[in-house]
């Protein structure tokens, strides 16, 4: 499970207001235009709440456009870089993110949530060292946010620090007792290490948190599998994709951290001749991309 947040909260204000237009007049003479180097960072500091106001409201590339220019405008403004490099992220331009949260950072070293991004952004290169340099960072600054905690373990399971793994996702149960994605990590963590009752246990409780999540279903699905109740795991299994069809494919399975053994697992479990009439019931995309029959109704997916 991967989950990412990432806050920066502004107060909005008022828009642009109207340039006011030269008089005509008889002078023929040249005049030099003076540049109010106050005014456009003014103005560049207005395009940037504007550009907050929109981003709240999902117009990303009105936005984009918008807080591009403030930081030309601005270019001392931290928090302009900062939405910049989010807004970046948000569209996957991850170069480009991380860019302008390092101007950012350069700007203003002591934003927590600039440090929490740049984390995340170095995690999806795969750059876990930085990502839990940067982390660490941030949690210096700011203790007490589960997400980034949550972020900080799984940065650790991907460097093999199990250990420091479910230290950090126990600090951010110790921040929100129902955050239930490190509850799941925690059970990834033990399963791979061999601990399948353990793990059983974990996604037992995630799912007591949030009986809609299919992630922890499906995990407890394949344990209760390869425990021996085939019956049982097959069935847990189904009920799982139909809350959440993406997990039938193994790529996203990686993509949400599950380990070697889990998927070697689910493999064995997907290869039934039950699941795969299973898969194919559900009509959900198969793992070399083609899609499955349509006799029933697409999965719910969040």
């Amino acid at each position: 499970m991967l989950q990412r947040s990432t806050l920066i909260s502004l107060f909005l204000a008022a828009g642009l207001g109207t340039i006011a237009q030269p008089a005509l007049g008889q002078a023929v003479a040249p005049r030099t235009l003076k540049i109010d180097s106050k005014q456009l960072e003014q103005t560049g500091l207005v395009l940037f709440k504007e550009a907050v106001y929109l981003s709240q409201f999902q117009q990303v590339e009105p936005a984009l456009a918008r807080v591009k220019l403030a930081t030309q405008l601005a270019p001392k403004s931290a928090d302009a870089w900062a939405l910049l490099g989010g807004l970046y992220l948000s569209q996957k331009q991850v170069d480009q993110g991380i860019s302008a949260l390092e101007k950012s950072r350069s700007l203003n070293d002591k934003n927590a949530g600039v440090h929490f991004s740049l984390g995340s952004a170095y995690f999806s290169q795969e750059k876990y060292e930085q990502a839990a340099q940067l982390l660490t960072m941030g949690l210096k600054i700011k203790p007490d946010v589960p997400e980034a905690l949550f972020d900080l373990g799984n940065t650790f399971y991907k460097m093999g620090k199990l250990k420091d793994a479910i230290k950090q996702y126990e600090k951010s149960l110790d921040q929100n007792e129902k955050f239930w994605p490190a509850i799941n990590n925690i059970g990834l963590v033990h399963y791979e290490k061999g601990d399948v009752n353990r793990a059983m246990k974990q996604w037992q409780a995630a799912i007591e948190i949030d009986e809609k999540s299919g992630e922890p279903q499906l995990a407890l699905a394949i344990a209760t599998y390869v425990k021996g109740n085939k019956e049982e795991g097959l069935s847990l299994a189904k009920s799982a994709l139909q809350l959440d069809g993406r997990y039938s494919k193994v790529a996203f399975l990686e993509e949400n951290l599950w380990g070697e053994k889990l998927i070697a697992d689910t493999k064995v479990v997907f290869a039934t001749p039950e699941m795969q009439a299973a898969l194919s019931e559900l009509d959900v995309e198969t793992d070399d991309g083609t899609a499955a029959s349509t006799s029933k109704e697409g999965s719910e997916t969040p």
